[in-house]
């Protein structure tokens, strides 16, 4: 049973396979291939655990047979929910080579985003860990059971003496030894789902097939240098489209590399295992960038086996950008890009003024770039607009969502990507915001994502989040929201000399800072800004 998805006109397709960027394959290619030519290396570092290739292929053998013989087949669904685990790749694997499409969930999704995944793709399986529910375990799965009915069968790593009777054990899933299963996955259909990154309501659906993400990740690998010997740290959830292709895990098994999984992505986890592993390369959003660059001037383990930092997820301060080879001693690379297709890196022999000040240019060549304004009409070189793309690893349609779709894609199928950029001169971009992500302060326009990366370059300031607050007579004003090291509050007055010292106008300084600890995040893990409006609201009509 075919999955429908909204497919790539006949005339894309057949140029993208005369080109070489669709091979034909199925992702799980990439275990079969290294267990052939590399069978002894070690792929996965999980713990005290050593994976080689030809181990992980026996256990994605082993464990898709299981799935067969709980009669899913080709085209039903799944739901993927697990930590860094070396489980992950193996559930993600083994699903793919029975055809099965899971939805990629990250760890921090609860009830309400997992029902939701389930209800909307009617799976037949859901795959978890005791870790990430805890004593409620029994509770939540009993749950999931009685609401759908299309729920056959759980999986779950360390289940509880009172799971529910439809759930098994992952071990148990493992048992037949001499397990081999035909690979059902066919190139040109969707291999797997994973969540949008939108700032409302619950995620949308991505389709990914096997040919457009395998191009993807191969082309990134290639850019990124990557090959057998790399050892990389998989920091940031394994769920994540960062750290699963860009190069991510995928693109360093695709070459024959090690795969080192990080339990937390704090200093105090990651740089004995940089240590240990001589880690060459990991991934970091920009406040943990900040963090490592802090922790790297007092840590008393040796981390310079690292020679390559990828950085994205969010803009990258220029202040914090140009200390990655001070301060960690490698090479930094930026990356910007979305679970829905396109993605941008800064190339190895990127001048260091292009590295710190853009955030790369596309994978390939047929990757289309169109920076538009409100009509939709091309802005003038240099000028920031709305960002627009297609190309042969950038969907089409999101999943069973045709409403959204009208919104989210045009006529002739770009995808509006929501981001506000701008082209230099030698076709990088330069991320400039969202444009839902602006405060309208009495008619004057401000970006959030500017002020936030003026704040963060104050010593002291982790991570900040500008936000719209509600006001009488200005309409909006606005206000930021700030974590401190070690919880400081900074005096506001402090805060806003330091802003103007830096150039800013007047009305772009905010008009009120709140200190917090953390952020409420979307179900994507990212930052909610809906929620901090409400919240700043709620505080002035206290008063």
């Amino acid at each position: 049973m075919k999955i429908p998805f909204t497919p790539w006109p006949k005339a894309h397709v057949q140029s993208y396979k005369e080109k070489g960027y669709w091979q034909g394959k199925s992702l799980n290619s990439i275990i079969e291939e290294q267990a052939l030519s590399n069978a002894n290396q070690t792929a996965i570092v999980c713990g005290k655990r050593r994976i080689s290739y030809q181990d992980l292929k026996n256990k994605i053998n082993q464990f898709s047979c299981s799935i067969a013989k709980k009669h899913l087949t080709a085209g039903d669904k799944a739901v993927l929910h697990l930590d860094n685990s070396a489980e992950f790749y193996v559930a993600f694997f083994a699903l793919l080579k029975c055809g099965v499409a899971p939805v990629v969930a990250l760890s921090t999704h609860r009830e309400t985003e997992i029902n939701h995944y389930i209800n909307q793709t009617d799976a037949k399986l859901y795959i978890t860990t005791n870790q990430i529910w805890q004593s409620r375990s029994a509770m939540v799965i009993d749950g999931f059971v009685q609401r759908h009915t299309n729920l056959d069968y759980v999986v779950m790593i360390e289940p509880t003496e009172k799971s529910h009777n439809a759930v098994v054990s992952f071990e148990s899933m493992l048992g037949d030894e001499d397990g081999k299963h035909t690979d059902l996955g066919i190139a040109e259909q969707v291999a797997f789902f994973q969540l949008s990154g939108g700032t409302t309501g619950t995620p949308k659906l991505i389709p990914r097939t096997h040919d457009d993400y395998l191009y993807s990740i191969i082309a990134s690998a290639n850019i990124c240098q990557i090959d057998a010997n790399t050892k990389y740290l998989n920091v940031l959830p394994a769920a994540h489209n960062f750290s699963l292709s860009s190069p991510g895990a995928l693109g360093v098994l695709a070459v024959g590399g090690t795969v080192v999984l990080a339990k937390d992505a704090s200093p105090d986890c990651c740089f004995p295992l940089i240590e240990q592993e001589q880690i060459t390369v990991t991934a970091l959003v920009p406040p943990l960038a900040v963090i490592w660059m802090k922790s790297a001037e007092t840590t008393k383990h040796n981390i310079s086996s690292l020679e390559l930092l990828q950085v994205g997820g969010a803009n990258f301060p220029r202040e914090a950008a140009k200390n990655v080879t001070i301060k960690l001693k490698c090479q930094l690379q930026q990356v910007f890009g979305m679970a829905e297709g396109l993605v941008n890196y800064t190339r190895l022999d990127d001048d260091i003024e292009t590295i710190i000040t853009t955030q790369g240019c596309p994978i390939s060549e047929d990757d289309e770039i169109l920076i538009v304004n409100n009509n939709d009409e091309p802005v003038a070189p240099g000028e920031k607009g709305h960002l627009l793309t297609r190309g042969p690893y950038t969907i089409r349609g999101y999943y069973n969502a045709p409403e959204h779709n009208n919104k989210a894609f045009t006529t002739d199928g770009f995808y509006r990507t929501g981001d506000i950029v701008r082209k230099t001169n030698n076709g990088y971009l330069v991320v400039e915001g969202r444009h839902k992500d602006q405060i309208n302060r009495g008619g004057e326009k401000i970006a959030a994502e500017e002020i936030e990366n003026h704040l963060i370059a104050y010593e002291g300031i982790l991570d900040s989040a500008l936000v719209a607050m509600p006001d009488d007579f200005l309409g909006e004003k606005s206000c930021a929201f700030v974590i401190t090291k070690n919880s400081t509050v900074i005096p506001s007055i402090q805060l806003r000399k330091f802003l103007k010292k830096r150039g800013l106008a007047e009305y772009k300084i905010p008009d009120r800072f709140e200190f917090v600890s953390t952020f409420p995040k979307t179900p994507v893990g990212k930052v909610s800004k809906k929620q901090l409006r409400q919240n700043i609201a709620s505080i002035i009509n206290q008063y």
